[in-house]
């Protein structure tokens, strides 16, 4: 799927997430979705997308996949740049800061996250890079 096509439908998805508080759009190849607000690093915009995710106490992971392409996802970029995100899980909203796992850490969420979605395992044979597990903080 081309990069544009990609966009123009996660920020579709995004709209009738949280103008449904979740209940249309939360939950896609049978996993449940989050939609993470980040600050873009050039512009200053806000921007959203909606990610698979997982749970950690209190905590949650995403995956910075972007589907096996050779770079990150630009909300990746973007909190690399600005750690400061707003979750949104269903109708509940929250600040937070995120940040990359680094190893070991970082592969024991990986294969978490495969055994939620095996679609990951097909997206890190696409590309060298490691593909980033991101956890992310409430504030």
């Amino acid at each position: 799927m081309r990069d544009v096509t990609a966009k123009w439908l996660s920020a579709a998805h995004a709209q009738v997430y949280r103008s449904t508080g979740g209940r249309i759009g939360r939950r896609l190849v049978d996993n449940d979705m989050l939609l993470l607000t980040t600050t873009g690093r050039r512009s200053g915009d806000e921007h959203t997308v909606p990610l698979l995710y997982l749970r950690d106490a209190e905590h949650v992971i995403v995956i910075a996949s972007w589907g096996g392409r050779d770079y990150p996802p630009d909300w990746f970029a973007n909190v690399e740049n600005d750690d400061r995100v707003r979750v949104q899980i269903g109708s509940e909203q929250w600040t937070g800061t995120a940040a990359a796992l680094e190893e070991p850490e970082r592969s024991e969420w990986w294969e978490r996250a495969v055994a939620a979605y095996d679609g990951y395992r097909e997206y890190q044979g696409r590309t060298d890079r490691v593909i980033p597990v991101v956890r992310i903080i409430p504030a």
